[in-house]
């Protein structure tokens, strides 16, 4: 479930002081949907001035909000992608290493902040993962990416999620757009069909297939163009290792596009919810008579079952489980009979 970054602070901040607070975090979203600010403000929470004080007659002073900038200092280190190659280099989160062994003061955190995370190279997220397993005591990693799906497996598992809400204004993509028609199919006639899980599960799968092939075309029409370019001028292995970029930039992309099917499902769920409850603020506000007739004869207990269905839908794609069982037992779960 994705927050906004006022509730996700409020988590953090409660975690905070039961003394819970995990040492890594891993927050997602779009770009415009708050990471940068949510890393400032956990930031400033460990280490900022505790109160502002009061004007000249007694009121607080209203406390300006942090900004990686302002936060930035010897026990703040903010690491983004600076080469041209927009790569976050393996000296830089060795730096970060030197930074979290220093001694600092008592009331002092560590705190490692790495923008646009999914720009390590490998050298870069290997050096990372040693900081991850072993952190010293009072230090916090924060690592902030759009397309998490980029970061290796190992370093998933050791941070705490925060999944951010995208951003009003947000345009949704041609993968999210083409799955819109089959949710809608499956859901006017309403929930609880085998009919319905089935063809949410079909479709999901086409469209995969298809969004996979598209991606890889326009990787290989590049590559095609660079081949007969450069072959003739560059020596060595240069296009060999450029093939095995693109082959990992394709299986990138097409998690990335997964990955915001799923959130569409999760929204989809959530607006049957908000239907349901009599709530306001539908995402997908086309489809209010769909949502209507569906939720007729669905209690909220039961739409929460299948929310938890696309939840345990992404977790188990986060494993090394086969893609097409976890489409096949979490569709079925999320739009087909519910059992009790």
């Amino acid at each position: 479930m994705a927050f906004s970054v006022e509730r996700a602070y409020e988590l953090v901040e409660s975690a905070h002081e039961r003394g819970r607070l995990a040492h890594a975090f891993l927050i997602t979203g779009p770009k415009g949907s708050g990471k940068e600010a949510l890393a400032a403000q956990m930031a400033d929470l460990l280490n900022g001035e505790e109160d502002a004080g009061g004007d000249l007659w007694g009121e607080p002073i209203a406390k300006e909000a942090p900004t990686l900038e302002g936060v930035e200092g010897e026990f703040v280190r903010v690491i983004r992608p600076r080469s041209k190659s927009r790569v976050i280099r393996v000296e830089e989160m060795r730096g970060i290493e030197k930074m979290m062994n220093q001694s600092a003061p008592s009331k002092k955190w560590k705190i490692g902040i790495i923008v646009d995370a999914d720009r390590m190279n490998e050298s870069s997220e290997n050096a990372f993962l040693k900081t991850l397993e072993e952190p010293p005591g009072q230090s916090l990693l924060l690592l902030l990416s759009g397309e998490p799906e980029r970061l290796l497996p190992t370093i998933w598992s050791r941070c705490v999620h925060l999944p951010l809400l995208k951003p009003a204004d947000a345009v949704r993509g041609e993968e999210v757009e083409a799955l819109l028609p089959i949710l809608d199919t499956a859901t006017r006639d309403g929930l609880g069909q085998l009919d319905a899980g089935l063809l949410v599960k079909a479709g999901f799968e086409t469209l995969l297939k298809e969004r996979k092939a598209i991606i890889a075309k326009g990787y290989a029409v590049t590559f095609k163009e660079e081949s007969a370019k450069y072959k003739q001028a560059i020596e060595g292995d240069w296009l060999v290792q450029r093939e095995k970029m693109y082959e990992a930039q394709t299986a990138a992309d097409y998690l990335g596009e997964r990955s915001r099917m799923i959130d569409a499902l999760l929204a989809w769920m959530g607006d049957l919810i908000r239907q349901k409850s009599g709530a306001a603020g539908l995402e997908f506000s086309d489809f209010t008579a769909t949502f209507s007739a569906a939720v007729a004869d669905e209690t909220l207990d039961s739409l929460l079952q299948r929310v938890t269905a696309v939840e345990e839908l992404r977790r188990l794609l986060e494993t090394n489980v086969t893609e097409a069982l976890a489409l096949e037992v979490c569709l079925m779960k999320a739009f087909g009979p519910t059992h009790a």
